[in-house]
């Protein structure tokens, strides 16, 4: 499991949520969202998507989950965890997709919040 969180300041919520959920998926040939949820509750809103793409070294599928979560005009928290990718029954063992689906998401966050 991999696993990487930010805190975002001056984004809108809506438009990054937005963009990464046409990003995510246009960044693999396999990537797609696969399920989502929304909270809401007095100023304070919680987006949950889940990814899944094809990792060409491990030979399976690896998911995604992305969290945003923002309290009113506070900044926004964002955590990325990638899980799925090890092979081994009872421990954990080559975990490469799980890392290279992380950092792809870590460079399209970059590039959305430079842009």
């Amino acid at each position: 499991m991999a696993i990487f969180e930010k805190t975002i300041r001056n984004q809108n919520f809506d438009t990054l949520l937005r963009k990464l959920e046409r990003a995510i998926p246009d960044s693999s040939w396999s990537a797609e969202l696969e399920a989502g949820s929304d909270f809401k509750d007095g100023s304070a809103r919680c987006s949950v998507r889940v990814f899944e793409r094809y990792s060409m070294v491990g030979g399976n599928r690896l998911s995604l989950t992305l969290t945003l979560f923002q309290n009113g005009d506070e900044p926004i928290r964002l955590s990325a965890i990638a899980a799925g990718g090890s092979q081994a029954v009872f421990f954990k063992m080559n975990t490469l997709g799980e890392d290279a689906f992380l950092e792809d998401v870590k460079q399209l966050l970059e590039e959305i919040l430079e842009g």
